[in-house]
């Protein structure tokens, strides 16, 4: 702004008191150092009862004549204010900005961000996983909403079978379910493939059954090996070298006979109990055995259902539940503190 007093453009000077308005606003904006500051003083004189809005109004008072060139110079000393509040806005913003970056020194690390980790259950399939890749076998993936032929009818469980009380269905309609274990997708891999197959399948499945030792949605690994010449001593080699490599040498096993409608001979098998090593505690009932998984030799009944050879192959199947092993591997007596996404949980792991 010109130290000189303002022209309305016709010639005419600002009155006395205006202009001193005009002055005292200026060095007061320059002066001023925090923008908290340069605020008060836009609200002195330009607010709704500021002293530029209140010359404005007072022009009424002036005698006709005067009025136009009165008005026209105080809504030029008006804009001239406001252009000054911007100004000395940009001048401190600019002026903390700099200070800001004193002292600092720009080759120190940055904060780290938190890191997460596996959750249990992940990990735990994916050792399992480990183990069988290891042995030759290949990952397999199916979908989880299944038609009631591939969870059940193909797998040797028709309709009104007793053995599908066992599974506890989630029905979408009446042949889609929920699939209730993982074995569909060895009866999907049997038809596009022919033998040898080896695989494990990974992944979610459905039941009406929630307490402390189950939940609606779990993890299962299921695994099936096809070939010419495959007898219940392959499985057994097979199942004992997986429990040595997830919990360890020392953890003997055994298989008791027992029934799937998919398997033929049938047996469920049992590790020694790894919180007393046999001697018997409350998690074993006393027993100093775990059972952690289902097998047996696949039913022939199976073989037809997907066009095999009964009289050339023979194969072997099983299943386990992964939040099982995890239990057992890491000593957690509650299923549900997988799904409860507690971090004091999580971090543990």
């Amino acid at each position: 702004m010109p130290d000189r007093p303002l022209s309305n453009g016709c010639g005419i000077k600002l009155d006395k008191h205006l202009e001193d308005i005009q002055n005292t606003a200026l060095s007061e904006l320059e002066s001023a150092a925090t923008v908290d500051e340069i605020n008060t003083l836009a609200v002195r004189y330009l607010g709704r009862k500021g002293l530029v809005t209140q010359y404005l109004r007072n022009i009424s008072k002036l005698p006709a004549e005067e009025r136009p060139a009165a008005g026209q110079n105080a809504n030029q000393v008006k804009k001239s204010l406001e252009a000054a509040v911007e100004a000395a806005k940009a001048r401190v913003e600019s002026a903390g900005e700099a200070a800001d970056t004193e002292g600092i020194d720009v080759t120190l690390p940055g904060r780290p961000a938190p890191r997460g980790s596996l959750h249990p259950i992940t990990r735990i399939s994916r050792r399992i996983c480990d183990v069988f890749v290891r042995m030759g076998f290949d990952i397999a993936e199916g979908p989880e909403v299944e038609s009631d032929y591939y969870n059940f009818e193909a797998l040797n469980i028709p309709k009104y079978h007793p053995a599908r009380d066992m599974q506890d269905t989630f029905y979408v309609s009446e042949n889609i379910v929920l699939r209730t274990h993982t074995s569909p997708i060895q009866v999907r891999i049997m038809e596009q493939h022919a033998p040898p197959i080896r695989i494990v399948a990974p992944g979610k499945v459905y039941r009406c059954d929630s307490d402390l030792t189950h939940t609606p949605m779990f993890h299962q690994v299921e695994g099936l090996l096809v070939d010419e010449i495959v007898s219940f001593g392959d499985l057994k080699g097979v199942l004992t070298e997986f429990v040595h490599q997830v919990f360890d040498t020392e953890t003997s096993l055994r298989f008791r006979p027992s029934f799937f409608p998919f398997t033929e001979p049938s047996a469920e098998v049992d590790i020694l109990c790894v919180m007393c090593r046999g001697k018997g505690c409350k998690v074993c009932s006393n027993t100093g055995w775990l059972e952690v998984l289902g097998c047996g030799m696949v039913h022939p009944a199976v073989f037809e259902n997907v066009g095999y050879d009964t009289t050339k192959y023979a194969g072997f199947a099983f299943g386990m539940g992964v939040e099982r092993i995890a239990m057992l591997k890491y000593g957690i007596n509650d299923i549900r503190l997988f799904f409860e996404s507690d971090e004091r949980f999580l971090r543990q792991f």
